[in-house]
């Protein structure tokens, strides 16, 4: 059986470096602005998992209004999400991700990024798919106000 699942999320941006996106430092100005450390990519990715598998959303599982959440590794909700979707029998067939930011340019840092979020789930790169956008000077993002991410997952559930 296969399930996808969509997860999204944006950020607001802030003066002070480094961005944190996937589990990496990509150095540059800003950073994000959240109750965790406001990795928009792995938020994402922690949701399309968890949706995929018909399981809660991170917010809910990972609330904001928990003092245990401030300033947390996003690394840790994506582990322990996958966790809970391993747990109810699903494994990842692959991950395809859109983050959308007008600076820094992402590209040059996608396959540092790609194998990050590998590492943290223990698959093969090859099953993370990354791609970098900007906002072409439009909207929030455009005007380097905020970071947003998608992700589709995709994974099958053993018989």
């Amino acid at each position: 059986m296969l399930r996808i699942g969509l997860g999204e999320d944006s950020h607001r941006t802030q003066p002070g470096g480094p961005l944190r996106i996937g589990g990496v430092n990509v150095p540059h100005d800003h950073s994000l602005v959240g109750h965790s450390d406001a990795d928009v990519l792995l938020h994402a990715v922690t949701d399309a998992l968890l949706g995929a598998a018909g399981l809660t959303d991170i917010g809910r599982l990972f609330p904001n209004t928990d003092p245990a959440n401030r300033g947390r590794d996003s690394a840790d909700f994506l582990r322990l999400a996958y966790a809970q979707v391993q747990a109810a029998g699903f494994e990842l067939v692959n991950l395809d991700c859109v983050v959308a930011a007008e600076r820094p340019r992402l590209a040059p840092h996608n396959d540092v990024i790609r194998q990050r979020i590998a590492e943290i789930l223990g698959v093969s790169p090859t099953q993370i798919g990354l791609k970098a956008k900007t906002g072409e000077g439009v909207g929030p993002v455009g005007r380097g106000e905020s970071i947003e991410a998608r992700c589709v997952a995709l994974v099958t559930k053993g018989q």
